[in-house]
């Protein structure tokens, strides 16, 4: 891990030797200066002649940006440094890999207008922009974000806005991209001040990895305009126990501070944190910065990173490793989200080892295994059940078939072939 306890650490490097403090934390200088070519990438960091044809052949096929910030993190000692793994190119990410997929999880069939996803009954996800401060290799939307050829509309934002507020299941509005916060403020304000005039919608979810990329470009400006619009919560990524900086701290020390929870989502990536104790540092290090680890995602089949990809028993390793060996509250919940479009879907080590009617037989992290009697009684009707659910909009599944098992209206569902 780089040493940056000098508030000047970053002008070890020779492109930033002139660079002042004050410059550096401004999010206009970073964001100036961010690298877009394999030119200006052999300036920050040593780059053979053949890396730097590889990395000059990637680009052409995506976007790349890196922040100078994200840059001063790489270890150059180390070949296989997480922070340049996942920052600059590679000529993998044009070769073919198993089962990729353009758009790995189907949000484009589940999008009735541009840029909003609407998948689960009550919540949609709300691509407001394609811009990033850092193009992350392993990017899952990268045939939007990544694409060289997208357009911003603003006229697609009003008709998200307007596609929420005609449907009341809709409660709670991920603002994600792209990165959201690479909208100016005041256009990022206009669409939460609509959101949030909408009755409906009660939560409202801004989605952006600046306090791990970019951590000055969470300003005081953006956290006034955020706080004005509560309940806000805000979902971050973090890969790595190498990211969690002084810098990342202190963004995210104002983000927690102006009463907004934090959320971490991270994505199992090969060789950067697919081992049990790196991604037990992270989780730990997350949690002295006041932001909860949410989800750690198998990699997607998005096309061109099959190399970041493990196996899903890798993930299972990592959750045994941490399950019981470390507090509740650093535990994510691993997740698949399902190639084809079926969702967020959570897998674990199988704890339950047998559920009959009587009881069930369940194990620990260390093996023990253990009796858990049920009740004789076992009505658990609630007598405020029917007054509560009446409140909620109903659903509207686009496959009903499920229901009408659950509601004995039918007794067999056959798959579809």
């Amino acid at each position: 891990m780089i040493d940056m306890s000098d508030p000047k650490y970053f002008q070890r490097i020779k492109a930033y030797e002139d660079v002042s403090p004050e410059q550096w934390n401004d999010p206009r200088w970073q964001l100036a200066n961010a690298v877009t070519d394999a030119e200006g990438l052999s300036k920050v960091i040593a780059l053979t002649p053949k890396e730097k044809a590889d990395v000059d052949r990637a680009v052409k096929h995506s976007k790349f940006q890196v922040t100078p910030y994200f840059l001063s993190l790489i270890d150059e000692k180390n070949p296989e440094c997480p922070i340049r793994m996942q920052c600059v190119p590679r000529l993998a990410e044009l070769e073919p890999g198993l089962g990729d997929l353009t758009d790995p999880l189907a949000e484009d069939a589940d999008m009735p207008v541009p840029r909003l996803v609407h998948r689960y009954p009550d919540r949609v996800l709300f691509l407001v922009s394609e811009v990033c401060s850092m193009y992350c290799r392993f990017c899952t939307r990268r045939r939007h974000v990544l694409s060289r050829t997208t357009k911003q509309l603003a006229s697609e934002h009003d008709n998200a806005i307007e596609y929420i507020a005609k449907n009341r299941e809709i409660r709670d509005v991920i603002l994600s991209g792209g990165d959201a916060l690479m909208l100016p403020v005041a256009t990022l304000e206009g669409i939460i001040k609509r959101i949030r005039a909408i009755p409906h919608v009660e939560i409202i979810r801004v989605a952006s990895r600046f306090p791990c990329v970019m951590p000055m470009g969470v300003t005081d400006e953006v956290i006034a305009m955020l706080k004005k619009y509560q309940p806000v919560y805000f979902m971050t990524h973090f890969s790595h126990p190498y990211e969690v900086t002084p810098q990342a701290k202190a963004a995210c020390e104002k983000i927690a501070d102006a009463g907004m929870p934090i959320s971490n989502q991270s994505v199992l990536l090969r060789k950067i944190n697919s081992d049990p104790a790196v991604m037990k540092k992270l989780l730990h290090e997350l949690l002295k910065i006041r932001v909860k680890p949410y989800y750690i995602y198998q990699c997607d089949l998005a096309e061109g990173i099959e190399h970041f990809r493990t196996s899903v028993s890798k993930g299972f390793e990592i959750m045994e490793y941490l399950r019981g060996h470390t507090s509740g509250l650093a535990l994510p919940t691993f997740v698949i989200d399902a190639p084809g479009g079926g969702g967020k879907i959570p897998v674990m080590p199988n704890y339950l080892l047998t559920l009959t009617d009587e009881r069930a037989v369940v194990r620990n992290y260390r093996g023990l295994m253990s009796s858990y009697t049920n009740p004789r009684e076992r009505d658990s009707a609630c007598s405020t059940a029917d007054d509560i659910a009446k409140n909620f909009a109903p659903e509207q599944p686009k496959n009903t078939a499920f229901y009408d098992l659950v509601d004995g209206k039918r007794v067999i569902l056959k798959p579809q072939v």
